[in-house]
């Protein structure tokens, strides 16, 4: 683990060569909130605000040489998994996370990209439920995940919270369904715990800038984590720092255009 001033955070994530979303989006994020990044490659896609035009999953025992490297050298302080592609890279995540007690761990289920490609094998998504969901200290769905790991309807924040302790009784022990591709104006982020419903309230930002939110979003909570903050603490900066970097994007590309990372060091 890192010292006192120098924290490690861990992505486990596909590469995105449009520096917007995946490892690429994780590590700014990072460095933004003073943490030292570290990486584990789950894939490599060609993709730019477009779309995803090609894959290419990294084999398990490569991943699982990667995890094994870090773990002995430089053990994160917490870490999170974005895109992982496969069952096989799912199975060797889990094993990972739990041999080294890694209990500050955010789940995010990235199974559909911005472009609407396809992120997950579908023979792959009951092991991340089976598997890696009682691992997390939070797990991040947004609407669609978190219909496709419940089996329910989530179209309001009525139905988000529902899922949300769906979710618990599988075995995560937080749970933030994200709003943003609710049909309102106002969005809503709807933080589940054991003990707690806390709902993140704000008005939809007119923007095409929404590439990598939801990397940028788990990758903020794992850095905060990381820094020591508890998890409800480390949500609000998280959300607050997304909200920040969208309103800071820099217009780039013809498509859903990538956030800007680098405004925590700016405001």
């Amino acid at each position: 683990m890192g010292d006192e001033t120098h924290r490690i955070a861990l992505t486990i994530a596909g590469s995105d060569s449009g520096g917007g979303a995946g490892i690429q989006a994780d590590l700014k994020t990072f460095a933004a909130f003073g943490c030292f990044g570290t990486s584990v490659v789950t894939a490599v896609t060609a993709q730019n605000t477009l779309a995803v035009s090609a894959i290419h999953a990294i084999p398990a025992e490569i991943i699982a040489a990667q995890l094994a490297a870090v773990a002995c050298d430089l053990p994160p302080d917490a870490c999170k998994s974005g895109m992982l592609a496969t069952r096989e890279n799912v199975e060797v995540v889990a094993s990972a996370i739990a041999s080294h007690g890694w209990n500050r761990y955010i789940l995010d289920p990235v199974m559909i990209s911005s472009s609407r490609d396809s992120l997950l094998a579908d023979d792959a998504v009951a092991d991340l439920r089976r598997m890696l969901l009682p691992l997390a200290a939070c797990v991040t769905p947004n609407l669609d995940e978190a219909e496709r790991l419940t089996g329910l309807a989530v179209r309001n924040p009525e139905a988000m919270v529902v899922a949300g302790r769906a979710l618990l009784d599988l075995g995560a022990r937080a749970v933030l369904v994200k709003g943003g591709h609710l049909a309102s104006d106002i969005l809503v982020d709807v933080l589940v715990t054991p003990d707690n419903v806390r709902r993140y309230t704000r008005r939809r930002i007119a923007t095409k800038a929404t590439h990598g939110t939801g990397c940028t979003l788990s990758a903020a909570i794992t850095a905060g984590m990381a820094n020591g903050k508890g998890l409800e603490d480390a949500v609000s900066a998280a959300i607050e720092y997304v909200q920040a970097a969208i309103k800071a994007a820099p217009g780039l590309g013809a498509g859903a255009g990538p956030l800007w990372h680098d405004v925590r060091g700016k405001t």
